[in-house]
């Protein structure tokens, strides 16, 4: 748990959340007040709701007026918005209930807002990592298939996964008696062990060890191997922390190394939409085909991230369970139902469009660092230069 000289309150705090303050209908256009507000680490959620509330004051002019004539926002109903940019022309934002906190690490911004649609939700760098409501779609995903497709998973590594929702799906199997999480950002984790009631147990499960350190460095400074290593980082953005992770020269020479025979590698590969998967989910497929004899690609659509999300598994040795074999090892490895994921699931899942099959089938770019694909978005070390 945080002490009191690193909590989570005492962050520097000056991540700019996009407020939204929406006049609705008599009106025939809605008038939409965008601010950047930069929040104190002083600011209260009362305090916060005070302000939303004193923006109902605005008048819509200068600009802003409705068939000629300036109205003022009094009277009408106002929601609060936060917008996340998905790309140049594209943003996705939803309604607040309230921002539970906001700051800074030296790594990266961070965010805990409580959304009417999905619930909390954390948002690094600017970009939505999970949300309560559909958590559960993104790890159930990111989990079962490896450690099923595994005969015997004993030793589990995980690189980054800071919120501990992957270390609580992983526990769940009956065969793991130990779990590695590596994450570079102790104050993320200390965050999320402070207010993702959810993961609490897993975070206290004795068979958790909790290494706060690059992944790079810790896979190449240990002598142990393990059945499964899980990628579960945050996108590679430029300037982020993460995006030397998904280069061929760590996969070839980290990765594979610290694999068990019959070892099984998955990461999160980013968007994996019709027209998003080119961003950075083919060139991550490409990439481990590289490295591993068997590669499997598959997707889901994860509501709060608005669009499929993508996933890699690979492996020396061949993925041969089907859906009837899958499901059996669930009922007899897993602790309580999956809400997602089942053999069918996934079967489902690893069956991609056409479309994204022939990118994936025709894409040649290798992800090193000087060929590197980056989603939307820049991460604080590149906004930190930049300044």
């Amino acid at each position: 748990m945080p002490n009191s000289n690193h909590s989570p309150f005492r962050f520097p705090c000056h991540l700019p959340l996009l407020i939204f303050c929406a006049q609705h209908p008599p009106l025939s256009t809605t008038c939409l007040f965008l601010i950047s507000l930069s929040i104190s680490s002083s600011l209260c959620v009362g305090s916060t709701f005070e302000l939303y509330r004193k923006m109902g004051d605005i008048s819509c002019s200068n600009g802003n007026e409705v068939n000629g004539k300036s109205h003022s926002l009094a009277g009408y109903r106002k929601s609060c918005w936060y917008e996340e940019e998905i790309e140049e022309n594209l943003r996705w934002c939803f309604a607040l209930n309230s921002i539970l906190h906001t700051g800074a690490t030296q790594y990266q911004d961070i965010a805990l807002l409580d959304t009417k649609p999905f619930g909390k939700a954390l948002v690094i760098d600017g970009k939505l990592q999970s949300a309560e409501i559909d958590e559960f779609i993104y790890h159930e995903s990111l989990v079962h298939p490896a450690l099923l497709h595994h005969p015997n998973p004993k030793s589990i590594f995980i690189m980054g996964g800071g919120e501990g929702s992957t270390a609580r799906e992983i526990l769940r199997h009956k065969t793991v008696e130990k779990v590695v999480m590596c994450d570079i950002d102790e104050e993320v984790v200390d965050f999320c062990k402070s207010y993702l009631v959810v993961n609490r147990e897993a975070f206290c499960d004795p068979r958790l060890e909790l290494v706060i350190n690059d992944a790079r460095a810790e896979l190449e400074s240990r002598e142990e191997c393990f059945d499964v290593i899980i990628g579960d980082l945050a996108d590679p953005i430029e300037g982020g922390p993460c995006y030397q992770l998904y280069t061929k020269s760590f996969y070839e020479s980290t990765v594979k190394p610290r694999l068990s025979p019959g070892g099984i590698f998955v990461t999160q590969a980013g968007p994996a939409g019709v027209f998003s998967h080119t961003e950075v989910f083919s060139c991550i497929h490409n990439t481990l085909r590289q490295v591993f004899k068997h590669v499997v690609a598959y997707s889901a659509h994860i509501p709060s991230f608005a669009d499929i999300w993508g996933w890699v598994m690979a492996s020396d040795s061949p993925f041969l369970l089907n859906a009837e074999e899958l499901d059996l090892r669930m009922k007899q490895r897993i602790k309580g139902e999956n809400r997602y994921i089942d053999g069918k699931t996934f079967s489902s899942a690893s069956t991609l469009s056409k479309v994204v099959r022939t990118s994936l089938d025709n894409e040649t770019q290798v992800y090193t660092e000087g060929t590197a694909r980056f989603i939307y978005g820049h991460g604080t070390a590149l906004k930190q230069y930049q300044a």
